[in-house]
């Protein structure tokens, strides 16, 4: 799903060379976008604290050049609004298909969302082989 591709987790490979092509060609554009978040965090930080920007990169910049914990931490902080997003033209009484709202004991509400309004896929940290 989405939140492994942004993490850098998806582990479909493609079915043709046209698919593992595209498939790089989105995880270096990923790589790109992760690295223009990075650059901009560490730019903002040194005009507050060099404490904060060896926090940073300590904790990002793990030498792949692939930003695995960035894209992590993005997607905790975002996957509510990627979803607000995915779900923005979902008619008032559209549901999810399964129950996922209260740890997947309650169906979801109005346009797709939890009466919490907590994101109801609560898939995203189940390894995918599993789901």
């Amino acid at each position: 799903d989405i939140g492994d591709i942004i993490r850098g987790k998806d582990l479909f490979r493609g079915y043709n060379e046209k698919d593992r092509n595209e498939k790089k060609q989105l995880q270096q554009n990923l790589k790109d976008i992760f690295k223009n978040i990075y650059n901009k965090l560490i730019g903002d930080l040194t005009k507050s604290s060099r404490t904060k920007v060896a926090e940073a990169q300590t904790r990002y910049n793990d030498g792949s050049g692939n930003y695995y914990q960035l894209r992590e931490d993005w997607w905790d902080a975002n996957r509510g609004t990627v979803w607000k997003a995915i779900t923005c033209k979902a008619e008032q009484n559209n549901k999810y298909f399964r129950h996922t709202c209260g740890g997947g004991k309650n169906p979801t509400h109005a346009k797709c969302q939890c009466v919490t309004h907590d994101v109801p896929t609560y898939l995203d940290y189940v390894p995918q082989y599993l789901r």
